[in-house]
C-alpha cells in the first residue's frame, strides 16, 4: 500500500474541495445573508488540513495500485463528507448537530437527497446554494474530475476511475487516455446542466432556483430550495422539463458521448440497457397512471403528469416530488419504491443496482429456464449481439446477493434503534439506493430519527454510492495483506 501517494491525493483533493466554498461566499455577498463567515472559516480549515496532509509527502513519487485506488476512493468520500459538513455545522442557520451536518453533507455528495432540514425555503441563500452544489459535485463524482487534473501533477488516475465508476463492466474507456475520458464526461455533464438551467429559467423559475434545481436534476440528487420540492412551482412546463432531464441523466453518459461524437440518436436505441431502461419506465408509468385514474385519485390529465413525474423521479432515484406518492392507493407506493432498486443505467448519475445488472439477472434467469427444457444445450447470455462472459454474470449475482444481505443487516440495525418496520425498511432502501424520500416517518425528512439510525443511514448512502464492493473490500483481511 503506497500511503505516501494516498496522502498526496487526499491532500490535493482537499485543497481543491476547499475552493468549492468560494461560490457560496459570493452568493452570500450578493444576497447579503450574513453567512460569509461559516464558508470562509470552512475554506481555511479544509485548505489547511489538505496542505498539512500534502506537504510532508509532496516530493515522494509512487504509482497507484488497484488496492490504493479503492482505499483513496473510500477515504475521499468519507473525508469529503466530513469537510462538507464543516460550514453546515458552524452555521447558526440551520443550527445542526454534528450527526445532522454530516448526514446532510453525505446525502448531498452521494446524491441521495435525504434531508434532516425543514423550512428549507427560509434558509440563507448561500446555504441553499451550497446544498445544491454538493449534489452537483457528487453527481458525476469529484474523483472523475480529479482524474482529469491529477495526471498533470504526476499522479495516475486509472485506478481511481475503475474504483469510482458505477456498473459491472468498468474497463471500457470512452477515449484512449483516462484524462480525456474524465474531461469528456464533465463536458457533457456541464452542458446538460447549463441547458437544464436555461430551460427552467425560461419556464418561469428565478435564475437562482433554475441553477440550483439544474444542479440536482442532472446529478439525480433531489435536493430543492423548497420543502415542497418541484411541486412548489405548480408549473406543468417545469415539471415536463424536469421529467425529460431526469430521464436523460439516468442514461449511461457513455451513450451521450458516442451519440454526440457520431451525431446520431441511433446510438441510444442500439443499446440493450437503454431499451430495457425505457421499457421499465414506460411500463411502470402506464400502470401507475391507470391506477390513479381507476381509483379516482386524480382527474385523467393530472393523473398522467403526476404519475409519470413520480415514476421517473423515484425510478431514476432523483427524489423530486410534486405529490405525496406515499399516500397513493393500493400497491403504488410499494411498487414505486421497489422500482428504485433498479435505479439508473450504469455510468449514469443514478443510484440503485443499475439497469444493466437487473437486465443480466433477468437474462440469466431465462437461460436457466431454457436449460431445464434443454439440459444439453449451450446457451449464451447476450447483450445485443455480444455474449456476456460468465465472469461478469457471476459478479452481478455476487453484487445482488451482497446488496440484499447488506440491506437486511442495516434494516435490523434500524429496527434495533426502535424504528417501526415501514420507516426502517424504506429508510434503508432510500439511502442505499441513493433515492432520498422514503415511507412512514421519513416520507418528508429524516430529522426526527435518532442519532444511531442516522449514522447507520450515512453508511448506507456511502455503501450505495460506492456500489457495495468498493467499500466492503476494505473490511476483508485479504485486502490488507502484502
Amino acid at each position: 500500500m503506497h500511503y505516501s501517494a494516498i496522502a498526496q491525493i487526499l491532500g490535493i483533493l482537499l485543497m481543491l474541495f476547499s475552493t468549492t466554498m468560494v461560490p457560496p461566499m459570493i452568493v452570500s455577498l450578493i444576497y447579503d445573508d450574513g453567512h460569509l463567515q461559516p464558508f470562509a472559516t470552512a475554506f481555511v480549515i479544509i485548505f489547511a488540513v489538505g496542505l498539512l496532509t500534502w506537504l510532508p509527502v509532496h516530493k515522494q513519487v509512487a504509482d497507484l495500485r488497484v488496492r490504493d485506488g479503492f482505499l483513496v476512493t473510500v477515504l475521499f468520500w468519507v473525508v469529503l463528507s466530513m469537510s462538507g459538513a464543516v460550514p453546515l455545522y458552524i452555521s447558526h442557520d440551520p443550527h445542526l448537530s454534528l450527526v445532522d451536518a454530516f448526514f446532510e453533507s453525505m446525502s448531498g455528495l452521494t446524491t441521495t437527497g435525504a434531508t434532516v432540514i425543514t423550512g428549507i425555503e427560509h434558509l440563507p441563500k448561500s446555504i441553499l446554494w451550497y446544498r445544491q452544489q454538493l449534489q452537483w459535485l457528487g453527481g458525476m463524482g469529484i474523483i472523475v474530475l480529479a482524474v482529469a487534473i491529477l495526471p498533470m501533477l504526476g499522479i495516475g488516475g486509472m485506478q481511481l476511475y475503475r474504483a469510482e465508476t458505477p456498473g459491472p463492466i468498468k474497463d471500457n474507456k470512452l477515449t484512449p487516455r483516462i484524462t480525456e475520458t474524465a474531461k469528456a464526461l464533465w463536458y457533457i455533464y456541464v452542458l446538460l446542466t447549463l441547458l437544464c438551467a436555461a430551460l427552467y429559467w425560461l419556464a418561469g423559475m428565478s435564475l437562482f432556483d433554475a441553477i440550483g434545481h439544474s444542479f440536482s436534476t442532472v446529478a439525480i440528487g433531489g435536493f430543492s430550495t423548497y420543502d415542497a420540492s418541484i411541486g412548489h412551482f405548480d408549473n406543468s412546463a417545469i415539471e415536463i422539463i424536469c421529467i425529460v432531464f431526469m430521464v436523460i441523466a439516468g442514461v449511461n453518459f457513455a451513450l451521450h458521448f458516442f451519440a454526440w461524437r457520431q451525431k446520431s440518436m441511433a446510438v441510444y436505441f442500439k443499446d440493450s440497457e437503454f431499451q430495457f431502461y425505457l421499457k421499465v419506465l414506460a411500463a411502470v408509468a402506464v400502470f401507475t397512471v391507470v391506477m390513479l385514474i381507476a381509483t379516482d385519485t386524480y382527474p385523467p390529465g393530472k393523473a398522467v403528469l403526476q404519475g409519470v413525474f413520480e415514476v421517473v423521479s423515484i425510478a431514476t432515484t432523483t427524489g423530486f416530488a410534486i405529490a405525496d406518492f406515499s399516500s397513493w392507493p393500493l400497491v403504488l407506493p410499494f411498487l414505486l419504491f421497489i422500482v428504485a432498486f433498479i435505479g439508473g443505467c450504469a455510468g449514469s448519475t443514478g443510484g440503485g443496482m443499475k439497469v444493466i445488472r437487473i437486465l443480466l439477472i433477468f437474462k440469466q434467469g431465462m437461460r436457466e429456464v431454457k436449460r431445464i427444457v434443454h439440459p444439453s444445450a449451450v446457451i449464451q447470455v447476450k447483450l445485443g449481439k455480444k455474449p456476456v462472459p460468465d465472469r461478469v454474470l457471476e459478479s452481478v449475482w455476487g453484487f445482488f446477493s451482497v446488496y440484499l444481505v447488506a440491506f437486511v443487516v442495516m434494516l435490523m440495525g434500524l429496527l434495533a434503534t426502535g424504528l417501526d418496520q415501514v420507516t426502517a425498511w424504506s429508510a434503508v432502501g432510500a439511502c442505499i439506493n441513493n433515492l432520498g424520500p422514503g415511507l412512514g416517518d421519513v416520507a418528508f425528512h429524516y430529522g426526527d430519527l435518532n442519532p444511531t439510525a442516522k449514522w447507520i443511514l450515512c453508511f448506507a448512502m456511502l455503501l450505495g454510492r460506492l456500489e457495495i464492493f468498493t467499500l466492503l473490500i476494505l473490511f476483508t483481511p485479504a485486502f490488507w495483506r502484502r
